[in-house]
């Protein structure tokens, strides 16, 4: 018979920090999971994460080669096609499935850099606002309000007109356009979690302003800006993509989806292939983060959380 003392007891009760984290993970991938749809879509995002990784390895072509002879060739299964060209070629000879491959490249970096900044700049507005409170909150929020009367896509026009067309500027604007959501979405949790008993004894204990917010407060608000930034995601693909259609995002030769819409508006009647492909490759990428979206925020809202 053994004699198990108090110090005993208590170590065999103690949780590692490791099966912590690893129980809170077990916990979301059960909630995460119930929903089929945000597994595929995290199956179809991981697929495009991997095209994007393997591209020169996946594209039979560099995806900017022009081969004279193969001018609007159609996809190699209809007549007229070329088994060397899979998806056919665009008006300039050029492979059409390389340059979809390159071109997640783009999507996933444009989505990355303006979901980012975005993230960054509301977050850091959005905690002034909500922890400072008084003219400050009004300041910040009034011009979040005058950002966010102006339709998006409209005001991210305006602003690369202004900055000059290309990549980089499109995606400044985007993100220029989405930091509102997260300061406010930032600014009610804050609001939110300022008056918990854990925040005062912080403050108690003499915590600083800085640490208070970015310490205490801050990672008690991350479920619902992470669910913001892959929805946001989503957004920034489709508006660098309507961008790049108008003219105003990525400049060919650029293998950028929304750029290659906007050089094959002309032959959208005689070569459906050029329109086509382009259109759902952001069809599909926009749909596969929507759907991971969905699932994030059904296993990190409680309330939202199934039985």
């Amino acid at each position: 018979m053994t004699n198990e003392g108090p110090a005993a007891i208590e170590a065999a009760t103690v949780v590692k920090p490791q099966d912590a984290r690893l129980q809170m993970f077990a916990e979301f991938w059960h909630y995460f999971s119930i929903n089929k749809g945000a597994v595929i879509g995290l199956f179809v995002f991981a697929l495009l994460i991997l095209i994007a990784i393997f591209a020169p390895l996946l594209a039979p072509h560099s995806p900017d080669d022009q081969f004279r002879d193969f001018f609007l060739t159609p996809p190699a299964w209809q007549a007229g096609g070329n088994a060397q060209f899979l998806l056919g070629t665009d008006a300039v000879g050029r492979d059409m499935l390389s340059r979809l491959i390159y071109g997640s490249r783009f999507s996933l970096a444009i989505g990355f850099v303006v979901v980012t900044t975005a993230l960054i700049s509301g977050v850091i507005l959005g905690l002034l606002a909500g922890y400072c409170r008084g003219w400050v909150d009004t300041l910040i929020m009034r011009i979040m309000d005058i950002i966010l009367a102006f339709p998006s896509l409209l005001l991210a026009l305006v602003l690369v007109a202004v900055l000059g067309p290309g990549l980089v500027n499109a995606m400044i604007a985007i993100a220029f356009v989405l930091q509102p959501h997260f300061a406010r979405l930032t600014r009610a949790a804050v609001m939110a979690e300022k008056t918990r008993e854990y925040v005062v004894s912080a403050k108690v204990a003499g915590a600083s302003h800085i640490r208070l917010m970015l310490v205490t407060i801050l990672p008690n608000c991350i479920a619902p800006l992470i669910v913001q930034a892959t929805l946001s995601f989503s957004n920034a693909i489709l508006e660098a993509a309507a961008l790049g259609f108008l003219g105003m995002g990525a400049q060919p030769p650029t293998p950028e989806w929304g750029t290659m819409l906007a050089e094959a508006r002309e032959f959208i009647l005689r070569a459906w292939w050029v329109v086509t492909f382009p259109g759902l490759a952001i069809l599909i990428t926009v749909f596969a983060i929507n759907l991971i979206g969905d699932g994030l925020r059904d296993a990190l809202d409680p309330k939202l959380k199934r039985s």
